[in-house]
């Protein structure tokens, strides 16, 4: 198997170090250079032990268990599959504000409300009623298809939502029969590592299957690259980054990636602007607006931009003039120059996550408690549009018409296909702005969070493959079709 290119593990230890940085209080451990692995012992040459409640130092040997108990759970069949499925929907929901309290504590982003809302609604994810087998007859006899797991996935988890993604995760990955070797984000790891030692426990007990979910305790590059190189992980299972999603692509297994995003909105002249205005805060400002689906830039057709700023405002959004944002702009962004020559702005991460108090405070201004989100005019250039920049403060775009509007927006999310929202009555707009964004979720007179099936109808996951194209992930996702031919036999008509 090979290993991942220099180049692109050197950008994941950046952006990991990055993140930690404003994230975690404590210093993010170096990347050391690998032991020789002892003669006998597992394939990374470590000391680590053989984990608790699948909680491991060591990947090879996490990867070892996870083989196991998913050998185990094969056994015991897809009744065992279901039974895991309602231990961790059950242990998600009732510990979820516990949880996500010891969560936001950890990560210092986000909202606390809002991480506890986010396992609150795991309950929605799909499981293993979504394996429903496919089947054909005719004169040459019976074929059927199912959908068999692939055995161990290796799952990375993103600091925004370490247990309602590997929750989700677990889910999804459990209904198709696979264990699962998990590398959380450094700053979301201790959390994520609480989760698994509760499902595990249940599991073990109800089931008698030990290490069914396994993580890493101390997560770096090094125990990404090892999981991309275990012989025993048979997928790659992404979210997070550019970096870590083009590493795993390079890999050489098959990688299922939740890639970037930058989603835009269009706001047009027939809009209920009211209620467009509350339904954009709604989205925008949930978890601090965390959310890869979440409202990042809205587009508002010039005849209705001064009305329909006005209902922002109605709505309990606060407004930061010309001079605040540029205050604003100037403590989000640094500026750093790409091999071209050109000026590149990159997130300020001390301010991903940051409740709209802390921004008005940089911006030079104060906002009443409870200001869910902040929002500026802007032109279609500026650095809150074009880059995911992850903070409650929505950049509002005035353009002259309908047709400018979604240019522009297709511009802004630059083909990445993730999500886009319009707020129309026009049937014939809806239709041309979904044809032309060609986005995986595309939201119709809701909030961002509809398309997830909050206020909308639909299933829910927080892992939305957009890279690699299998879209919202479900039980599905993570299995291999195998097919059953049986030739003239058996057929009753």
């Amino acid at each position: 198997m090979q290993t991942l290119d220099p180049e692109i593990l050197r950008s994941v230890v950046e952006s990991v170090v990055s993140r930690l940085k404003n994230v975690d209080p404590s210093p993010a451990p170096a990347p050391t250079a690998k032991p020789a692995a002892a003669k006998g012992s597992c394939g990374c040459g470590c000391a680590g032990s053989d984990g608790n409640l699948g909680v491991f130092t060591c990947v090879d040997k996490a990867a070892d268990a996870a083989q196991h108990a998913h050998l185990k759970l094969k056994k015991l069949g897809v009744q065992a599959r279901s039974k895991v499925i309602e231990i961790v929907k059950t242990l998600a929901v009732s510990n979820a504000e516990p949880w996500g309290r010891f969560e936001m504590e950890e990560t210092k982003i986000g909202r606390v409300d809002h991480k506890i809302a986010k396992l609150l609604i795991t309950k929605n994810v799909p499981g293993v009623e979504w394996l429903r087998p496919d089947a054909m007859s005719g004169d040459g006899g019976i074929m059927m298809e199912e959908y068999a797991p692939f055995g161990v996935v290796g799952a990375i988890l993103p600091v925004t939502h370490s247990v309602p993604t590997l929750t989700g995760n677990v889910i999804n990955m459990v209904a198709a029969g696979n264990a699962i070797v998990f590398n959380p984000h450094p700053g979301g790891a201790r959390s994520a590592a609480m989760a698994v030692r509760a499902y595990n426990e249940a599991i073990k007990r109800e089931l008698g299957i030990e290490n069914l979910i396994t993580t890493i305790e101390q997560p770096t590059l090094e125990s990404f690259d090892l999981i991309c190189r275990n012989p025993q992980i048979s997928l790659l299972a992404i979210t997070g980054g550019p970096a870590v999603v083009s590493a795993a692509m390079k890999s050489g297994k098959r990688a299922i990636c939740a890639g970037p995003g930058n989603p835009v909105v269009v706001v047009d002249e027939t809009a209920d602007l009211a209620k467009a205005a509350r339904h954009i805060i709604e989205g925008a400002a949930f978890d601090n607006n965390l959310l890869c689906i979440g409202e990042k830039a809205v587009f508002v057709v010039g005849s209705v931009f001064n009305r329909f700023c006005e209902e922002l405002r109605k709505a309990g959004a606060a407004r930061l003039d010309s001079r605040q944002l540029e205050k604003l702009t100037a403590a989000a962004f640094t500026y750093k120059e790409t091999d071209g020559g050109c000026s590149h702005p990159v997130v300020n991460r001390d301010l991903v996550g940051a409740d709209p108090t802390k921004l008005a405070a940089h911006a030079g201004t104060t906002v009443p408690d409870g200001t869910q989100l902040l929002f500026a005019e802007t032109d279609a250039d500026h650095a809150y549009v074009q880059e995911e920049q992850m903070m409650p403060m929505l950049p509002i775009v005035s353009c002259p018409d309908f047709e400018t509007s979604v240019r522009e927006a297709k511009r802004a999310e630059h083909n990445y296909r993730h999500s886009a929202i319009i707020h129309t009555k026009d049937v014939d707009h809806m239709t041309h702005m979904a044809k032309e964004m060609d986005t995986t979720i595309f939201v119709k007179n809701g909030p961002s969070v509809a398309g997830l099936g909050l206020g909308g109808e639909g299933y829910l996951s927080y892992s939305i493959a957009t890279t690699t194209g299998e879209g919202i992930t479900t039980p599905k996702t993570f299995t291999r079709i195998r097919r059953c031919v049986l030739v003239e036999n058996l057929r009753i008509i």
